[in-house]
């Protein structure tokens, strides 16, 4: 029972470590810096990825915390049924007692953009 608990236990520690993954179709939708135009683009809601808390951030690596972030913020995108993110603030925070950062936040409007 003991090793049960121990292997289960190390299975969940093991997944905290790892970033958050696209879903299928969500790689495909675009990051960027620039507010979208206006006249190619529909606006359709503000989102925030997120990776990381108090008790996995300082298991997780400071990349997979931006790369779990940036990929929840996709999957939120793709199920508003956008393809362009537009990012807008980006926060790294550290809990109390903690060794680095554990948390990873980023903030975004979703457009759907013509792009041809």
């Amino acid at each position: 029972m003991k090793k049960l608990v121990l292997i289960i236990f190390w299975g969940i520690s093991l997944a905290a470590c790892s970033a958050i993954q696209t879903k299928p179709g969500a790689e495909n939708i675009e990051l960027v810096n620039e507010v979208p135009s206006k006249t190619k683009c529909t606006y359709l809601g503000e989102i925030a990825g997120s990776q990381g808390n108090w008790a996995t951030g300082d298991f997780t690596s400071n990349e997979n915390l931006v790369v779990g972030a940036r990929n929840d913020l996709r999957n939120k995108a793709f199920d508003l049924g956008g393809n362009l993110v537009y990012i807008q603030d980006h926060k790294n925070t550290n809990a109390w007692g903690s060794l680095g950062t554990t948390n990873t936040t980023v903030i975004g409007k979703v457009y759907r953009c013509n792009f041809q």
